[in-house]
């Protein structure tokens, strides 16, 4: 964790780490297994991502990557899809892709028809694809490639070419020192001649109402309208100025997005705004952007000088980044008088609704455990006590160590219980309206985290350790005068305790067993505990929001469990997030309400905020991407993904590879699969996106494979059909060869038979 030495406590306690951003995909070069750096991004008609990386061609499914070399062993500078090819540019050569019958990529080179024509050290920078052309832009000249011709149209320009650009249908390219040009039928007029735009290089350029928009390095951004060019003058011109802008492109929604040489990623609106400034202190893989492209579900990629990331602006799910630890991880918040408030094991912060920065409440400084909001007051539970929240200050009311958690007691309305480390206290409001200590309830010693009061004189207490207690208070509320330790649930590590819908809830390994408030004795729930059977158990944490809703957690799903609008049954949804994408501590999930479907969920680098009204997961498509078998020597042999496939009998085994094209960090999809023909049901979920069968009996097969992301099951179905030939001995020459020994076996035996007969005669 970064210490940093601040000079005061203003310093100290304002803190520029609040601003919630989209989530991060990262991708490493170990990852993606190619070269640092990333010089383009585009996305073909299969919806797979494809990448202009030092080493080659880089393609990624959404579950696998695969490279292919250059063509002729330089860095690749440009890619870009169309149709079913893949266009790229490097070193002297540009040409395109095209998958074969075996679903991998082959190069056909376009540049070797005008090999003559190429200039000394070309690279090929750009690639644009117009109508029934592909532009391809070297510092030198832009080639015009007809597709339905497959003939050329050169543009040499006499001073040469930084980039050129596609807007609204209008070819452009900039001319060191000359201006802005417009390529029409085919040849090049002067468009802008002015010194500001002329010294300097313009990195983007597209259109909004204002006119043309331009983007320069290093001197803000311009507006060309009515043959005039004039500064746009944004509210953060001047720190973009002193930021080297690399790349910059308009995204669908009109935004746009300013790649820089060492800060990272500024997204701005159309007006102008700043809304996101990302680099690798909020969770970017590095900060020279190199490339920018928005996909066709509006992600936008940026290819770095080390690694790939991804950033989901669309997703449901925003996050809180606190690379730096500055922060901490987060173990309750709450959102109180317009401000939110998070408890973390460095203290209490808080910000306000319209702020980025959070602040530090003085004198909280250390583990905080609870939040809680009850009778218009902010209690905070803390290693240190109790305090109460006002605005910016927090007033101790109990030193008494280790506040855990606060419930109301029925009928009471003026009184708190506290669970601490050693046992239950009592808050209560005095005459002065203010909350105060009253005393501790005697006979029962043991740490509260979890405890919840079943009715007026009984509470519920869960200790991991040592099990869960039947607490009867007398009628002092002075002590505990029976304490008991109930058989039934056992003890469990990470286990949790809930009330819910009329119910004290009790989750660890074991499942999940309920007693009514009413009273009576735990009993397994069937339908809860179905959640830890069908998932694996990670933690018994149950956690009760603003919104009545239960939370439960397992290592492959966020649970929330509400009751139905008729019924007062469960309903169970799933958040498909799993345990490593959470960065949570097990045991100490914590759930905050925000407003209307919005639910912050803490974890050790900052926190991530759910809207579950977006949690949608359609217009995704499961694909075969490859199938191959292996011989006798465990070589690899791919096979066509199309068409009719047989194999000799001695190639009985085959694996079959799939995936769904998504590239949401929170999102992953599980598969399920069955082999028509050999076993006609469905395979339980999984999330391996290979699947293997051996030693398959001679027939033909049909395989089978469906995703679902969370609770949504994805519509198509692929299929692959093939076929495993007979062995040679079972072959139809084999069997005329059986059937005519056979027939002659039995005529030699019927003659042998009838001589015997004969002689014997």
């Amino acid at each position: 964790m970064t210490r940093i030495l601040f000079f005061s406590f203003l310093l100290l306690s304002w803190l520029s780490i609040g601003q919630e951003q989209p989530p991060i995909l990262r991708f490493t070069p170990e990852e993606y297994q190619g070269a640092n750096q990333n010089w383009g991004v585009s996305q073909g008609e299969d919806e797979h991502i494809y990448i202009a990386n030092n080493e080659g061609l880089l393609e990624f499914d959404g579950a696998s990557w695969q490279i292919y070399s250059s063509p002729n062993e330089t860095i690749m500078r440009s890619v870009a899809a169309k149709d079913d090819r893949i266009y790229t540019g490097c070193y002297m050569e540009f040409g395109y892709w095209v998958k074969n019958e075996l679903n991998n990529l082959v190069y056909t080179s376009l540049s070797s028809k005008v090999k003559d024509q190429l200039k000394e050290d070309e690279q090929f920078w750009k690639i644009i694809p117009y109508e029934d052309w592909i532009i391809f832009q070297s510092l030198d000249q832009i080639y015009v490639y007809n597709v339905k011709t497959e003939s050329f149209n050169i543009i040499t320009p006499e001073n040469g070419i930084i980039y050129a650009y596609e807007v609204a249908g209008n070819i452009y390219y900039q001319s060191p020192g000359l201006g802005i040009y417009e390529i029409k039928n085919g040849k090049s007029r002067l468009l802008i001649d002015a010194p500001e735009i002329n010294e300097e290089r313009v990195v983007g350029m597209f259109s909004n109402e204002m006119g043309l928009v331009l983007v320069t390095e290093s001197e803000g951004l311009y507006i060309f309208s009515n043959d005039v060019l004039k500064p746009w003058n944004i509210p953060v011109g001047d720190l973009i100025k002193n930021w080297s802008i690399y790349k910059a492109i308009q995204l669908s929604n009109g935004e746009i997005a300013l790649g820089t040489i060492s800060h990272g990623i500024i997204l701005l609106s159309k007006e102008g705004v700043k809304k996101y400034h990302i680099d690798q202190n909020k969770g970017l893989g590095n900060n020279t952007v190199l490339s920018l492209y928005e996909d066709h579900k509006n992600h936008l990629w940026l290819g770095l000088d080390n690694g790939v990331d991804c950033l989901n602006f669309n997703s449901p799910i925003v996050t809180h980044y606190d690379g730096a630890g500055m922060l901490g991880t987060v173990y309750a918040a709450t959102s109180y008088n317009d401000k939110l408030y998070v408890g973390t094991n460095q203290g209490l912060f808080y910000k306000g609704k319209n702020t980025d920065s959070y602040k530090l409440i003085e004198g909280t400084k250390g583990q905080v455990w609870s939040l809680y909001v009850y009778d218009d007051t902010l209690f905070c539970g803390h290693n240190i006590g109790t305090f109460i929240i006002k605005g910016d200050r927090a007033d101790l009311i109990s030193d008494v160590q280790g506040a855990w958690k606060y419930s109301q007691m029925p009928g009471k309305e003026n009184m708190l219980l506290q669970g601490n480390y050693q046992g239950i206290y009592v808050l209560r409001k005095n005459e002065s309206n203010n909350w105060q200590l009253s005393h501790k309830i005697e006979g029962f010693d043991y740490s509260s985290r979890y405890f919840e009061v079943r009715n007026d004189s009984e509470v519920i207490v869960s200790h991991e350790y040592k099990g869960v207690f039947l607490l009867t208070l007398d009628k002092s509320l002075k002590k505990f005068e029976k304490v008991e330790r109930l058989s039934v649930p056992e003890k469990g590590k990470n286990a949790g305790l809930a009330k819910f819908n009329r119910h004290i809830y009790y989750a660890s390994k074991d499942g999940v067993f309920a007693a009514p408030t009413e009273g009576g004795e735990f009993s397994k729930d069937s339908l809860l505990s179905t959640l830890f059977e069908n998932d694996t158990y990670c933690s018994g944490k149950l956690v009760i929001d603003e919104t009545g809703k239960l939370w439960i957690f397992t290592t492959n799903n966020i649970n929330y469990v509400s009751t139905g609008k008729l019924t007062t049954n469960p309903v169970i949804n799933k958040i498909p997030i799993p345990l490593n994408l959470r960065n949570t501590i097990n045991g100490f999930e914590n759930v905050t309400h925000l407003s209307e479907n919005n639910f912050l969920f803490g974890a050790t680098n900052g926190y991530f905020i759910i809207n579950t009204d977006k949690l949608s997961y359609q217009n995704y498509e499961v694909g075969i991407k490859g199938v191959y078998y292996n011989d006798e020597r465990l070589a690899r042999h791919s096979l066509p993904i199309e068409g009719e496939t047989a194999l000799e009998y001695k190639k009985n085994n085959i694996n079959i590879s799939f995936s769904v094209p998504e590239f949401e960090k929170f999102i992953i999809p599980e598969y399920q699969y069955k082999l028509g023909g050999f076993a006609d049901y469905w395979s339980p979920w999984t999330t391996n996106t290979t699947i293997g069968f051996e030693n398959l009996p001679f027939g033909t097969y049909t395989f089978f494979v469906r995703a679902r992301i969370g609770n949504t099951l994805i519509d198509n179905v692929a299929s692959y059909e093939f076929t495993i030939n007979r062995p040679w001995y079972l072959s139809n020459a084999m069997i005329a060869v059986y059937l005519v020994v056979f027939i002659f076996s039995g005529f030699v035996i019927h003659r042998i038979y009838k001589v015997y007969y004969e002689k014997k005669e």
